[in-house]
């Protein structure tokens, strides 16, 4: 005998909100309500989206409905669904944009990229945090020159808030700061989501338009971490030319694509595109081929965000701690700063033509 909708509905009468101490039925929360031989799906919908009861309500609907229906495929088909954001007084609160910088693979300058685009993000007149959520290998203190800087730490409402380094214009927390930079890290999963969520959680950040997150290469905890703590506007991928890079970035940019994860990518960097030697700079060699990432990004439908050429500044730049986009009149300043502008861009059209994305909720059966 097939599955009814009065039978579904009947079964949820009986749940409460305890809150509310009325059935979810009267008070109107089960709605777009679907029923296909067994499976049987539906959304919650909430006040707000902070409300303490939401997993308690969902997870006796799954109760009621298996122990008076019995075979019924409803574990993971309850959506939930809110009608209206609480204002959000959390350290992130005021950060309008959150922008993952990731790569399949080391090596290919993910970090020079993630930094001299926070600096040429602040160039333009934004407010820009940095964050170096490459736990293993951080390098931004390095890159910035401010490897023996100390974040202070204040007690606000009975809780300690870290104060991020000033640099450059940008508003920049790593665990390099915490740690000796002649020490390896060795630390399990757990250790490391835990320094992350802290790095992000419990900062004075203030009001930020533009937060530039380094991400590790590949993915893992770290990047499961991200989306599940904050809302990712958009992640960028970076990559050389060369085909192997490429290959990696395909299944870096297939966790953001992940139907669970859904994190828009804005685009594609390509970084050491070629060789200009700087006094020369309309002369190009292609050391590791060419338009390997520009064609990787035509072919999958995505915006190529730039393409930074490699000149020797780069490097003696990052050696030095002076980032490459301060200098705005130079090859790679120039660069940069044509990369910040389509950054900006990209991120407009997304948040003109796509929902917030929200942080990513584990669901436990």
């Amino acid at each position: 005998m097939a599955l009814t909708t009065k039978q579904v509905f009947t079964v949820l009468r009986t749940v409460n909100h305890p809150k509310e101490n009325k059935d979810i039925i009267s008070l109107g929360m089960v709605q777009e309500l679907e029923i296909e031989g067994k499976k049987v799906s539906f959304t919650l919908v909430f006040p707000i989206d902070t409300d303490p009861n939401i997993e308690t309500v969902r997870k006796a609907c799954v109760q009621a409905l298996e122990k008076e229906i019995g075979d019924i495929e409803i574990r993971g088909n309850i959506k939930v669904k809110a009608l209206k954001k609480e204002e959000d007084h959390s350290a992130m609160g005021k950060v309008k944009n959150i922008i993952a910088v990731a790569s399949g693979k080391g090596g290919v300058g993910k970090s020079t990229v993630a930094v001299n685009l926070a600096v040429a993000l602040a160039n333009t007149g934004a407010k820009v945090a940095l964050l170096d959520a490459d736990i293993y290998g951080p390098s931004v203190p390095k890159m910035l020159n401010i490897e023996n800087e100390r974040p202070q730490v204040i007690k606000e409402n009975g809780q300690e808030m870290i104060i991020p380094i000033e640099k450059y214009g940008l508003k920049t927390l790593s665990i390099g700061f915490f740690v000796n930079p002649d020490d390896a890290l060795i630390w399990r999963g757990a250790m490391a989501t835990s320094a992350i969520k802290q790095l992000l959680l419990q900062a004075k950040w203030g009001e930020i338009d533009y937060m530039v997150v380094d991400l590790p290469p590949g993915t893992g905890d770290i990047h499961l971490t991200m989306v599940q703590t904050v809302p990712l506007n958009g992640g960028i991928m970076v990559s050389t030319p060369q085909e192997v890079a490429i290959a990696d970035v395909k299944k870096a940019m297939s966790m953001f694509h992940q139907k669970t994860i859904n994190v828009p990518v804005l685009g594609v960097v390509e970084n050491m595109a070629w060789f200009t030697p700087e006094e020369l700079p309309d002369n190009k060699y292609y050391l590791f081929g060419k338009d390997g990432a520009k064609n990787f990004a035509n072919e999958h439908g995505l915006s190529l965000l730039g393409q930074i050429p490699i000149v020797q500044g780069v490097m003696e730049s990052g050696e030095k701690g002076v980032p490459a986009a301060t200098d705005t009149d130079s090859i790679l300043g120039k660069q940069f700063s044509k990369l910040a502008e389509n950054v900006i861009e990209a991120v407009n059209i997304r948040n003109d033509e796509l929902p917030p994305t929200e942080p990513v909720q584990i669901t436990r059966k």
